[in-house]
């Protein structure tokens, strides 16, 4: 009989997690079956003590390789603390961390340490260190499929490094690695990570590349880089998800060469998720929620970001029902080469937005083989966004001069922003900035409180009001080498509304206090 995982849950197991170590007490290394069929083994029975200062990965690595030779089942911890090195799933095994169950990443030693990184092809100098590696995690599993590892025990990659360069002082291929990753999973099919809570998860809490049909549920992720990096990953699911990362991304969708060849990203929602960069890691854990000091805030992340990493792209992209706080914003990003359509985004809070709310671009980066075309971004549709006090940059709309970002509608809307602008900032020119890292920062100062769209076509604007806390000179849409924009029931803090600068087949119908205006030929005007 297969393993059914969820009947398994259903069935009671969690429940009599103290029976069933009681059970198997006289019986070391048993396969306890479940009444469904399912087996579950005690890492305890193989040696596991559990005491925070023993290194278990041995005794666990034992009772994952025993259950697997059985055609797979549950690897149960019980309470305690269970500091670890590498830990290697495999097919049909699911990692159950009990209540009171943490599983520690250790420290590395002179002679103690993680798998090291795996050796890639020359398609290293594609991505940074870490999207190409796996190995050298806590957790990896590669070519795997039916996979899981469920909560409500703790992973704590304490002795995990963060990847900016201090982690790797053991990676000596003639000595113990070094990890800096908590989960990291390649080419793997079926994996479901539920209820866990995942605290200082190193340069990834999870790196999943290649990987189909992954839900992530109900994770809570307080830690110290990139919450959950998805990266040429199909039909995948996250949902009621918790991320604070004040150091780096929090939701992280990306299409990178780690594979050797570019794999699109698609078939992805992301629902019921809080993301945030502004709590002390561990206090959104704790239940403190202690804030990062006030000289923090220009380094906040937090976000949900698709890219930097995008030579494969992004398509059949749904993000709803999600809240930003004291964060950066929502940003799609195609630099090197891939495309981005077929996005809906709905119903997002977002509040204290460091930067833009919106970033959309469209760049030229083009880390990937050469002769490579540029990228695309088009079919895009966000409606229901609430965004109060932002801070002095607008949403940023910016393709390239000969590749426009195309299509995108911005429907019931509120974007509030601290304002405050000296006048000067409303005659500045940014620059092209094709080739520069992409970010909301990268033109420097921006001349509009609300939109700044430069390069792009088909742009529709129905029912959205921008609103600054403080008087500013700038308008409220800043539009450069723009073709048809239709601007409906718009409603801005002054005059001017708009500020055009070569648009062709403008419209504003319905704004409040404005004449309906319409341009068909080339525009440049403030009104």
């Amino acid at each position: 009989m297969g393993f059914d995982r969820r009947a398994f849950i259903q069935g009671g197991i969690l429940a009599g997690a103290a029976s069933l170590t009681q059970a198997a007490a006289g019986a070391p290394g048993k396969l306890l079956m479940s009444a469904t069929g399912g087996g579950v083994v005690d890492v305890r029975h193989f040696g596991a003590k559990g005491d925070g200062r023993t290194i278990d990965s041995g005794a666990i690595n034992k009772a994952i390789d025993h259950a697997a030779s059985l055609g797979g089942g549950t690897v149960y911890f019980p309470a305690g603390t269970y500091a670890s090195y590498t830990i290697r799933l495999k097919s049909n095994i699911t990692l159950l961390l009990g209540d009171g169950a943490t599983l520690l990443a250790a420290a590395p030693t002179e002679t103690h340490g993680y798998d090291h990184a795996e050796p890639i092809g020359d398609w290293g100098a594609y991505q940074d260190f870490g999207h190409g590696h796996w190995r050298n995690s806590l957790i990896w599993g590669e070519d795997l499929h039916d996979i899981a590892i469920l909560g409500p025990g703790l992973i704590w990659g304490k002795g995990l490094g963060r990847g900016d360069g201090k982690d790797n002082w053991l990676n000596d291929p003639t000595g113990p690695g070094t990890g800096n990753k908590a989960i990291a999973l390649k080419n793997c099919r079926n994996v479901i990570l539920r209820d866990v809570h995942i605290l200082e998860g190193g340069w990834f809490a999870l790196l999943a590349t290649g990987v189909d049909n992954l839900t992530i549920d109900n994770v809570l992720a307080d830690t110290n880089r990139d919450g959950f990096d998805i990266d040429c990953c199909r039909n995948v699911r996250i949902s009621n998800c918790t991320v604070n990362s004040p150091w780096d991304d929090g939701i992280c969708p990306k299409s990178s060469y780690a594979l050797g060849h570019p794999r699109i990203t698609e078939n992805l929602t992301i629902s019921n998720c809080f993301v945030t960069g502004n709590y002390e890691v561990g206090s959104v854990l704790d239940g403190t929620w202690r804030k990062m000091p006030a000289s923090f805030a220009p380094k906040i992340h937090g976000r949900i970001k698709f890219g930097t990493e995008s030579n494969g792209g992004f398509r059949n992209i749904a993000i709803t029902n999600c809240i930003f706080e004291d964060s950066r914003g929502l940003a799609f990003e195609t630099v090197d080469g891939g495309v981005v359509e077929d996005v809906t985004v709905s119903n997002i809070t977002m509040r204290g937005i460091i930067d833009a709310p919106l970033f959309l671009r469209i760049g030229k980066r083009m880390r990937g083989p050469a002769g490579v075309p540029i990228g695309s971004m088009k079919r895009i549709l966000i409606q229901n966004v609430v965004s109060s006090n932002a801070t002095i940059l607008p949403s940023v709309i910016a393709g390239l001069a000969d590749h426009r970002i195309e299509d995108v509608t911005i429907a019931d809307c509120h974007f509030h922003h601290v304002g405050g602008a000296p006048a000067e900032m409303a005659r500045v020119r940014p620059p092209e900035a094709e080739l520069a890292y992409p970010e909301a920062t990268m033109f420097g100062d921006l001349p509009a409180t609300g939109f700044f769209v430069r390069h792009a076509r088909n742009m529709r604007f129905s029912n959205v009001e921008v609103s600054v806390a403080a008087p500013d000179p700038r308008a409220a849409f800043r539009l450069e080498d723009v073709r048809d924009a239709d601007f409906i029931d718009i409603r801005a803090p002054g005059r001017p509304t708009y500020s055009l600068e070569g648009v062709t087949g403008f419209r504003s119908t319905g704004g409040r206090g404005m004449e309906d205006r319409r341009a068909d030929g080339p525009l440049s005007d403030e009104f």
